[in-house]
């Protein structure tokens, strides 16, 4: 019966003390602390995530197949006071922003054209040992607080994974309308939960040199969060090379809740373009996509894997007050009896000011 663990308390410390990384983890020098320019526009942010929206040929539909994302983050020091207070509270010095959206992400099997796990005669089939069909419908609330080297989110997620998330209504239109073969095991998904998820993260700005008018930094990362959909860990570490690098903290993914904040920017010049390649990895306590819904002991599910590791490469250009970047994700496995070794989906995201 897949149910919530509970975590020793070492553990529990360590978890805390990870969201708590603004103030903990990496003592930041005193000119990181400098104050920077003012930003009164939002940022409207419009992020696609496809396993077949790829550079790399994949198996369409399998794993984590489709994110969806909308997201609006507010100017530099517009929050009310007592929403200010508490951003400043968590983080310490810094200018204050909120941000705000809602994303849809849906997680399918391997094998999408078996429409039950049991089949007649037989025991079990390969969706016994697949991934569960699983939608997940989230909204957002982040609290971000930047100086000159570092961002800081801390918020919580509020939604359902299950038949509300409209995954199947979502995925199966879609094929409809191309002419494509429906998924045939939506019914047999994740049951309906409701979702709460309190999360945080870092990224640090490192300057590394100027060459030629070109750039060089690194961003190396903290996050974690807690709650009944994922209980995670994360570190990385991103090397950019552009112009215009102090624009803003990097592109995040939609999976990466701990350092969504990173949709805001402030271009410091007409054009700023970087290339970006880097890694993570994270430690999984729990994942209710896999391990099947918290309080049913019919859920089906997978042995989840503990590591998982992420190398992510792309590019992002800003003009006109736009951001446009793309991303190529590489994944290893999350679960024990996953197929085809590492997985990769492709990330288009679009950003506005006004």
């Amino acid at each position: 019966m897949p149910v919530m663990p509970k975590l020793p308390s070492a553990r529990r410390m360590t978890i805390a003390s990870i969201l708590l990384a603004g103030t903990t983890f990496f003592q930041t020098p005193a000119t990181a602390r400098a104050t920077p320019a003012a930003d009164n526009k939002g940022t409207w942010t419009l992020q696609g995530e496809n396993d077949a929206v790829s550079t790399l040929k994949s198996t369409s539909d399998q794993y984590y197949t489709s994110g969806l994302r909308v997201n609006w983050t507010s100017g530099t020091d517009t929050l009310p006071t007592p929403i200010a207070a508490i951003s400043k509270a968590i983080w310490g010095p810094g200018v204050q922003r909120i941000s705000m959206g809602v994303q849809q992400m849906i997680f399918t099997p391997r094998n999408t054209q078996t429409s039950s796990p049991w089949a007649p005669g037989q025991q079990q089939t390969s969706l016994i040992r697949d991934r569960p069909y699983a939608s997940l419908l989230l909204g957002t609330i982040n609290l971000i607080s930047d100086t000159d080297r570092t961002r800081s989110v801390f918020g919580i997620q509020v939604g359902i994974m299950g038949p509300g998330g409209l995954g199947r209504q979502l995925q199966n239109g879609f094929h409809s309308a191309i002419g494509d073969t429906k998924n045939q095991g939506w019914s047999h998904q994740l049951q309906n939960q409701p979702i709460f998820q309190v999360q945080g993260g870092r990224t640090w700005r490192i300057p590394l040199a100027e060459v030629a008018g070109i750039e060089f930094d690194t961003l190396p990362s903290a996050a974690a969060a807690i709650g009944d959909y994922q209980i995670y860990g994360r570190i990385g570490d991103i090397f950019r090379i552009g112009q215009g690098l102090n624009s803003d903290f990097g592109t995040p993914t939609i999976q990466a809740s701990g350092t969504d904040g990173t949709d805001a920017y402030k271009a410091t010049r007409a054009f700023a373009w970087y290339l970006f390649a880097g890694v993570e990895g994270e430690a999984v306590g729990y994942d209710a996509s896999l391990q099947g819904n918290t309080m049913r002991s019919n859920s089906l599910h997978v042995n989840k894997k503990w590591d998982v590791g992420e190398i992510h490469a792309g590019l992002a250009l800003m003009f006109y007050g736009l951001r446009v970047s793309y991303s190529q994700v590489w994944q290893t496995q999350q679960f024990t009896t996953a197929k085809d070794g590492l997985f990769n989906y492709g990330s288009l995201m679009v950003s506005a000011k006004f």
